[in-house]
């Protein structure tokens, strides 16, 4: 009964992962909830003094995201929300931005 258990939770984990892969809007999704304060597609309406996120490259936008993640940037908000997502999720939040004009 144990070894069933077990397979039955990696099947479970497999599964998961495969159908976090399949999804090829997944990076767009997850953008868009940036849209609030960084515009839509990462266009920040000009002299609202935000950042736009749109063609910002990956690497760039990756480091900033990690120094909110971790504390080392301090921000009003940035810092809660970033820890709110995976690596994996934040990366492909940035290589969506940096594929935007």
């Amino acid at each position: 009964m144990k070894l069933l258990s077990t397979a039955a939770a990696v099947c479970l984990i497999a599964t998961s992962s495969v159908a976090y892969a399949a999804d090829p809007n997944l990076g767009r999704n997850l953008a868009a909830t940036c849209a609030n304060c960084h515009g839509t597609n990462g266009n920040a309406v000009k002299g609202a003094g935000l950042d736009s996120l749109a063609g910002i490259p990956k690497d760039k936008t990756l480091q900033k995201l990690a120094d909110f993640k971790n504390g080392d940037k301090p921000a009003s908000i940035m810092h809660q929300i970033s820890k709110g997502y995976t690596d994996e999720q934040l990366d492909l939040i940035a290589t969506y931005f940096a594929a935007q004009k």
